[in-house]
């Protein structure tokens, strides 16, 4: 599944994770800021632990990140 989407109709076009309007950019900085997996899940509930999984998953393997 792919889990990181953008489109004009949502946050202006920012990439968001799939199903929800929680950007990928909000979801990065409540990890950095120290929040677990567990605690983002409780707090945002359109948010599960795969999807947060999946896009990290999809982060790690992007164009920009892994060298050629």
């Amino acid at each position: 599944m792919k889990w990181i989407v953008a489109d004009p109709e949502h946050l202006g076009g920012k990439p968001r994770v799939a199903g929800t309007r929680i950007s990928i950019e909000f979801l990065l900085e409540t990890l950095a800021t120290g929040m677990t997996i567990a605690e983002i899940v409780q707090e945002y509930p359109s948010l599960t632990e795969e999807a947060i999984k999946g896009v990290l998953e999809e982060l790690a393997h992007s164009e920009r990140i892994v060298a050629p």
